[in-house]
């Protein structure tokens, strides 16, 4: 059974950075292709960035050149590097996974996430 387990959230003021850490056991997240989404205060749940088994990532408009998404294979662990940090950036943010295998076919094809870790940007 996949188990997602984030960490690294936090209270930082506009400008800042954060790095969000997901640790899995279940799978090996090499051969998946794995995400990070968020849901703000009253906003519907959004995909930020995604890394496939083989190829580059892909970011969201709203995060590209600001967020970087990596994976420490030796450490089966997903991260999420949050820099320049925006209050619009305040949200919980989660680690997904798409079972199905290593393509990223779209934020819809994500069918399994983590409990969260909540991320607040003050100004």
């Amino acid at each position: 059974q996949v188990q997602l387990v984030e960490s690294g959230g936090g209270s930082v003021q506009s400008g800042g950075s954060l790095r969000l850490s997901c640790a899995a056991s279940g799978a090996t997240l090499s051969s998946y292709c794995m995400g990070w989404f968020r849901q703000g205060p009253g906003k519907e749940r959004e995909g930020v960035a995604a890394i496939a088994s083989v190829g580059s990532p892909g970011y969201a408009a709203s995060v590209k050149g600001r967020f970087t998404i990596s994976r420490d294979n030796a450490k089966n662990t997903l991260y999420l590097q949050m820099s320049s940090l925006k209050p619009e950036d305040t949200a919980m943010y989660y680690c997904a996974i798409v079972l199905s295998g290593g393509y990223c076919r779209g934020w819809a094809a994500f069918d399994y996430w983590g409990q969260g870790t909540q991320v607040t940007v003050s100004s």
